[in-house]
Order: structure tokens, then sequence, then C-alpha cells
């Protein structure tokens, strides 16, 4: 398939939207909240460590196998040293924000096909409180 010139435009100015989402303090800090988790290894360690007895307890629970009063003490007391690390509770506060800046993008550009126009903020008044809005709906 050929590129056509409105291909090529339409990647331009993806290319310019992506240009300003890595300008903007927000994402910057988050980035930074990134890197110093990907800098610990002791975060990573804790991370990967924390994420192996999730799986394995939802593996039980899958299973419906009981889970001991001692497994999920281990856990909980891995998940509260987790957060005591202010790199990695920073970490698991930048995915979100990460996905959150993901979603709000992912929702104008599908609200703009659907519309065939620019959405405005009234637009996604439709249960929630907008493309931008952490309240779950």
């Amino acid at each position: 398939m050929e590129t056509t010139t409105t291909e090529n435009v339409v990647i331009e100015k993806t290319r310019e939207l992506c240009q300003t989402i890595l300008e903007q303090p927000e994402y910057q800090a988050v980035r930074r909240q990134v890197d110093a988790f990907m800098s610990d290894e002791k975060a990573q360690a804790q991370y990967q460590l924390l994420s192996s007895k999730g799986e394995y307890l939802q593996h039980k629970q899958a299973q419906s196998l009981p889970l001991s009063g001692e497994e999920i003490a281990d856990y909980e007391s891995h998940r509260e040293a987790f957060f005591n690390n202010p790199v990695a509770r920073d970490f698991v506060g930048a995915q979100q924000a990460i996905h959150k800046m993901q979603e709000t993008v992912a929702q104008y550009v599908a609200k703009t096909f659907e519309l065939g126009r620019i959405p405005k903020t009234d637009d996604f008044d439709s249960g929630g409180c907008g493309p931008s809005c952490g309240c779950g709906h």
C-alpha cells in the first residue's frame, strides 16, 4: 500500500502531539519517577516479589483453593514494605498517571472519529465527568 499525503500529515501531527506530551512538566515529573524506579534494583526486586506473590494467590483463588492466613499475611507484609519505599510508591503513581494520560488521548481521538469533529468537554458527559476525570465513570 502506498503512503498517501493525508497519512503523512496525520503521522506528522501525531508526532507533534507526542512532542507536546513529552514537553509537559507533568509528563516530565512522571518520567523522572519511572526512571528512578528503573535505576533502583531494590524497588524492582520488591515489585517483582510482590507481583509473584499476588499472582500465586490469584492462581490459588482461581482454582478455588483456600488461602492461608500465613500466605495473606506474607503478601500484606511485602505489599506494605513495597509501598513504604518512596521510589516504588512513586512508580505506581507514575504508572497510574501515564495510564490516565494515554486514556485521555485515546478518548479524544475516538470521540473525534465518532463525531466527525473535535470534541468539546460536553461531548464526554455520558455518565462520567469527562475524559480526564479519574472518578471511574
